[in-house]
C-alpha cells in the first residue's frame, strides 16, 4: 500500500564557495554558505512539523556533510542524492521516484523560508482535487511543486533562472491537460536586495 504523502527537500550541502554564491558579495563565502545551512535546517524543520508524511532531503552533491547527515539522524529522514541533470531533471527524477511509493508528493527547495507547517499542509490537501500545486515566488518562478502523477513535461526545457518560469509553466500545465491550484507567493532569498525577507533575527 502506497504512503499517503511525502514532502521532499531539494537542498546542496552547504559548503562555502558552492551555496548562495550570488548573496556572497554581501555576506562573504563564509557567511552565505551559514545562510544556506540555516535555510536548510530550517526548511526541513517546517517539513517534520507539517506531519504530512514521510519527510525526503534530496541532497547534492553527496549525503557527506556533516549537517546533511545530523538532520538526518535527528528527524529521521530519507535521503537520496540529486544525481545528474539540470534542476528540471532532478526535480522530475525524485518526484517520480516518490510517486512509486506515495500518492501525493511535494517538493520544494531551502530559498523561500516563508514555507511553513501550514502552506506544506496546504499544499498536499490541494493534491486531493488537482493534478499539481504550486506555491509561486514573486521573482517569476516557484517555490514549491507538487504532484499526484508525473508530469515531465512541467520540467522539460526550462530557462530556470528565468523570471517567465512560473508563466511557462502554467502554459505546460495547460497544454498537457493538468488542473493545477496556486497558494500565496513567496519570496526566494536569492540575490542581496532579498535578505531582507529572512525572518528577523537572522542576520
Amino acid at each position: 500500500m502506497k504512503e499517503p504523502a511525502r514532502l521532499i527537500v531539494m537542498a546542496k550541502a552547504p559548503v562555502p564557495g558552492t551555496v548562495k554564491t550570488r548573496l556572497v558579495p554581501a555576506l562573504g563565502a563564509q557567511g552565505a554558505a551559514a545562510l544556506a545551512a540555516r535555510l536548510l535546517e530550517h526548511a526541513v524543520r517546517q517539513a517534520v512539523a507539517a506531519q504530512c508524511g514521510s519527510v525526503e532531503l534530496c541532497i547534492a552533491p553527496d549525503a557527506a556533510h556533516v549537517l546533511v547527515a545530523r538532520l538526518a539522524r535527528e528527524h529521521e529522514l530519507l535521503v537520496s542524492l540529486q544525481g545528474e541533470g539540470d534542476l528540471g531533471a532532478r526535480m522530475q527524477r525524485a518526484m517520480e521516484r516518490a510517486l512509486v511509493n506515495v500518492d501525493r508528493v511535494c517538493l520544494f527547495g531551502t530559498d523561500a523560508p516563508a514555507i511553513g507547517p501550514g502552506v506544506l499542509r496546504e499544499a498536499v490537501a490541494a493534491l486531493a482535487t488537482h493534478d499539481a500545486v504550486f506555491v509561486p515566488a514573486f521573482d517569476g518562478g516557484y517555490a514549491l511543486v507538487g504532484l499526484r502523477r508525473p508530469a515531465p513535461q512541467v520540467f522539460a526545457d526550462v530557462p530556470w533562472s528565468a523570471a517567465q518560469v512560473m508563466a511557462l509553466t502554467r502554459e505546460r500545465l495547460v497544454a498537457a491537460g493538468l488542473t493545477w491550484a496556486e497558494l500565496s507567493a513567496v519570496h526566494d532569498i536569492d540575490e542581496p536586495a532579498d535578505l531582507s525577507h529572512l525572518p528577523a533575527g537572522w542576520l
